[in-house]
């Protein structure tokens, strides 16, 4: 199953476009709320279940003492978001001065986050907030660089308005670079679109010279239900935002599927923090019993 960063050029979706594929996804699924400038799941969509308690910010420490630490404290910092638990959350940042002491952490939370997709089946997406560049680079600090670069999948959300194209346009060239450079390749870097201005897909991909793996309809009454919580809109569970958004996390495994197959990774083996697995496996159980 891959592991999907969702990025942005500015303000574009990012957050609900990520609730939408995990909460949609036919398989297990994780959201990791990983926006250096914060997030805005547990006091939107969580209505403040999700206390400080929990959250990344709690995989700095962990970090520290080493891979399996890490891995114990991710399994235990992850929130359900359905009564079975198939739907996690790793509940983001609440103050965005903490990210400064997760930069050592994005790479080992990678690892876990690869042996959640590989070896436990899940679907994994990868809230990565607005891109930062600091010449030409991505910003150490203000983007979880080390998980981009170890995706499947790095994933731009724009909209098919003017605006968006144009903010989107600039970062293209640098962010492909950088996953060349260090990443899983260029090839990585794919679009989702927004469907919210005159642009359709094709334009899109045309406009950025990037393929559009998937759109999302514009579903202000649901789009505003998982970014800002509140009461439930009528038809929810049949609603176009999520109907597409089941499609959508089809196209973005397929892609997936077909880097791998064409690249011939193998499939790691993690050792050090494979008993997050165990963890998490008895979580799932716990939830169906």
């Amino acid at each position: 199953m891959p592991v999907t960063a969702l990025v942005s050029a500015k303000s574009c979706g990012v957050t609900t476009a990520g609730l939408a594929l995990t909460l949609a996804s036919q398989r297990p699924s994780l959201l990791a709320e990983c926006d250096p400038a914060g997030g805005s799941i547990r006091t939107g969509y969580m209505h403040g279940t999700a206390t400080a308690g929990y959250g990344l910010y709690h995989l700095a420490a962990a970090e520290r003492v080493g891979p399996d630490a890490l891995a114990r404290a991710f399994a235990s910092h992850l929130v359900s978001m359905d009564e079975a638990g198939h739907r996690k959350l790793l509940p983001g940042l609440i103050d965005p001065a903490e990210a400064a002491a997760l930069g050592r952490t994005w790479p080992t939370l990678a690892e876990v986050l690869h042996v959640l997709s590989a070896d436990a089946g899940y679907d994994v997406y990868v809230d990565a907030g607005r891109l930062a560049l600091d010449a030409g680079r991505l910003h150490p600090t203000l983007t979880p660089a080390a998980l981009l670069y170890q995706a499947d999948l790095v994933v731009l959300v724009v909209r098919g308005t003017e605006q968006s194209l144009s903010l989107a346009r600039h970062l293209i060239a640098p962010l492909r670079a950088e996953l060349d450079e260090h990443g899983t390749g260029g090839e990585s870097l794919a679009l989702l679109l927004i469907e919210e201005g005159p642009y359709r897909a094709h334009q899109v991909a045309e406009a950025l010279a990037v393929p559009v793996l998937a759109a999302l309809p514009w579903d202000p009454s649901v789009a505003g239900f998982l970014s800002g919580g509140g009461r439930v809109p009528r038809g929810y569970g049949r609603s176009p935002l999520l109907r597409h958004a089941r499609t959508a996390t089809e196209q973005l495994d397929a892609a997936a599927q077909r880097r791998r197959i064409h690249n011939q990774w193998p499939q790691p083996a993690h050792a050090q923090i494979a008993g997050v697995l165990k963890r998490l496996t008895q979580t799932q159980e716990g939830g169906r019993d």
